[in-house]
């Protein structure tokens, strides 16, 4: 089961998609964990406070990744390359993005649970 939830970037509806398929596209996409980049980023921009962040270069790119990578898999449409995606947007502000991003993974992980729960194994 996934969950798919639209997000506004720069004016634009973007669907973002949010299923156990995510980590494995992840990993072999980027050959990172996003479990770990996930919490990485969310301690980073702590309570949303630009000024106050610890966002460096790096955790602005696993953003940029992170978000592609739920965007692709909602809209097989969108280029092969993250580079060719964000070219579409003027501006991209992981302080709007990222908080929804952490929530609709979240649902998908607590959709997750509760079905093992019900399972009748």
């Amino acid at each position: 089961m996934s969950i798919v939830r639209k997000i506004e970037i720069d004016g634009q509806d973007v669907l973002f998609k949010a299923s156990a398929a995510i980590p494995r596209i992840y990993r072999l996409k980027f050959q990172r964990d996003i479990y770990k980049d996930l919490r990485i980023l969310e301690k980073s921009i702590g309570e949303g406070d630009e000024e106050n962040s610890n966002l460096d270069l790096f955790s602005l790119e696993m953003f940029e990744n992170i978000a592609y990578t739920m965007a692709k898999h909602a809209d097989p449409q969108i280029p092969n390359e993250v580079d060719e995606w964000l070219d579409g947007f003027n501006t991209f502000s992981i302080y709007q993005v990222l908080p929804q991003l952490i929530e609709l993974w979240g649902l998908n992980v607590q959709t997750d649970v509760e079905a093992k729960k019900t399972s009748p194994n």
